[in-house]
């Protein structure tokens, strides 16, 4: 079993910036990538960026250049400092962690990006 923690969400102008950060806990030697997902009200849940364990990443083409996502596998924790945000990033985050062919998911933190 893998537990994962979300935080860093929050209420920020468009243009600025936050950072999210996930700890796992539980059986966390088996954790291979991690990601984050979010979804925006009405919209179905959709990948932001994924990191391997040995730190290969990936980006959707909408954050791509504004988003990074690292990892810390001394702390089990994932990153993702998210600067340049658009109203069209708010959203409902989601980190994702795939341990021994199960997906486990945090509970999602809030980001909203308005003026």
């Amino acid at each position: 079993q893998v537990q994962l923690v979300e935080s860093g969400g929050g209420l920020v102008q468009p243009g600025g910036s936050l950072r999210l950060s996930c700890a796992a806990s539980g059986s966390i030697f088996s954790i291979g990538t991690m990601g984050w997902y979010r979804q925006a009200p009405g919209k179905e849940r959709e990948l932001v960026a994924t990191i391997t364990s040995g730190g290969n990443t990936y980006y959707a083409e909408s954050v791509k250049g504004r988003f990074t996502i690292s990892r810390d596998n001394a702390k089990s924790t994932v990153y993702l400092p998210m600067n340049s945000l658009k109203p069209e990033d708010t959203a409902v985050y989601y980190c994702n962690a795939r341990s021994q062919g199960v997906v486990y998911w945090g509970q999602g933190t809030q980001v909203t990006v308005s003026s």
